[in-house]
């Protein structure tokens, strides 16, 4: 729908440009996310839909702190080849665009940043959440910074600092992006409006060497956003809500083995638990982490039906919390699950762990209340006298029997059952109860 939007909104300038002299149009679109599949594909259809409409110039106001080297790629490589300028504006004041973000900044046709922002720190990490060993890791940086010198070469901006980026993971601010020799970026502008006045009039140089002066003088500009789909998944897209998502399945499922049947806490949580597993696809996630989070939940489990004075609990709180902590293995605090976040949720599934198996193990050690089981160990009272080799007549249960028995039972005597053949119950003289008056009797020729 997004995507057929986007087409149509392209078709309407296109028209109305053939109606008359209109205002150049500048597509704007806000970029606040990690840089994963989503915000990719975001991208990445706002230069084809400025490409299609023939806008003067596309400008993404950038603020990540980083994200996956698969997707960062994808959008630089859209970008080189777009037909409209595309201009990376790292703002408000405050912000940053680290890591993936920095690549995407210096490959920019126009840099800008505003005051107070910086960018850097673009050192590669495993995107499986695992160590990388020294070799390992030398090559990906090493692949990394490559990449980011023949972006910052065919920009005319600074090798040497992209290169300390990667390999250093160095930051820079705005003034020592601005001032450096050459520069990686192109100005500082305060806002949109400040930027698309430096803009103006400006020659940019394409990534293929071609020239193009951009004539922004009553700019139309057209804001661009992300269509609801997008926003859900992008949404989603954190480590907390990840993290939310696993722990939500992993109870959805656990209620719904223990209670066959009750349909919504195993849909529930096999649609919490897929959407986590898609998070994880864009996430460095560590899967020692995910392991320690699946037996941490065991032990719970465990810990009602094994006799442990609280060790299992304890083992599988503190197993919840150090899987929720090295579930995402990352630098960068945004790319980590909150403390915050961790300490709750654990404990509120422990408890809601323990008190569901308390229950289960309840519901089965209850004795049967129906059906021959019922009847079992059930008091009654001897209507008739009943003798071994001689059966005679019971009252339990509310109602009356025939009954042996393998000593001599007096009528009115209290009796237990103790056995079920057929419609016969096998009974005993039960000296725990005392006498009491008869209370059904038989009618007669019963």
């Amino acid at each position: 729908m997004a995507t057929i939007a986007w087409t149509l909104l392209a078709l309407a300038a296109s028209v109305s440009g053939l109606a008359g002299e209109q205002p150049p149009v500048v597509y704007v679109a806000e970029v606040e996310a990690l840089i994963h599949p989503v915000s990719a594909e975001f991208m990445v259809q706002t230069m084809e839909i400025a490409d299609g409409a023939g806008a003067a110039a596309v400008v993404f106001v950038l603020r990540t702190p980083g994200g996956l080297l698969d997707s960062t790629r994808t959008i630089i490589s859209r970008m080189l080849a777009a037909k409209t300028p595309v201009v990376v504006f790292v703002a408000p004041a405050g912000q940053r665009a680290a890591s993936a973000g920095f690549l995407i900044t210096i490959a920019a046709d126009v840099a800008v940043m505003a005051p107070g922002t910086n960018i850097g720190a673009a050192h590669p990490v495993s995107g499986g959440g695992e160590k990388l060993d020294e070799t390992v890791s030398k090559k990906a940086a090493e692949d990394t910074a490559a990449y980011a010198r023949n972006l910052a070469s065919g920009r005319k901006r600074n090798v040497t600092l992209a290169d300390e980026a990667v390999k250093e993971s160095r930051a820079f601010t705005d003034a020592e992006a601005l001032e450096a020799e050459p520069p990686l970026i192109d100005f500082v502008a305060v806002d949109l409006d400040e930027l698309l006045r430096k803009l103006d009039g400006r020659t940019v140089t394409r990534f293929g060497g071609e020239t193009v002066t951009l004539n922004l003088e009553g700019a139309q500009v057209i804001p661009v956003e992300m269509s609801w789909r997008q926003r859900v998944l992008s949404a989603i897209a954190h480590p907390n809500i990840a993290y939310l998502l696993l722990s939500l399945g992993m109870l959805g499922l656990t209620i719904e083995l223990w209670n066959p049947g009750s349909i919504l806490p195993g849909v529930a949580g096999g649609i919490c638990l897929l959407l986590a597993f898609f998070v994880f696809q864009i996430l460095p996630v560590n899967y020692v982490g995910l392991l320690l989070l699946f037996f941490g939940l065991v032990l719970l489990i465990l810990e009602v039906k094994v006799t442990s004075y609280g060790l299992l609990s304890a083992g599988g709180i503190l197993s919840l919390v150090l899987g929720a902590l090295i579930l995402v293995d990352s630098p960068l605090p945004e790319l980590r699950v909150s403390l915050g976040v961790i300490i709750p949720v654990a404990l509120s599934i422990a408890l809601i762990t323990i008190f569901l198996v308390r229950l289960a193990v309840a519901s089965q050690l209850r004795r049967s209340a129906t059906g021959t089981a019922g009847m079992i160990d059930e008091h009654g009272r001897a209507l008739t006298s009943i003798a071994p080799g001689r059966p005679g007549r019971v009252s339990a249960h509310g109602e009356i029997w025939n009954a042996v028995a393998s000593e001599s039972i007096a009528a009115g005597d209290p009796i237990r059952v103790t056995a079920v053949e057929g419609l016969t119950l096998a009974v005993r003289r039960d000296p725990d109860r005392s006498a009491a008056p008869e209370t059904v009797s038989l009618s007669e020729g019963s």
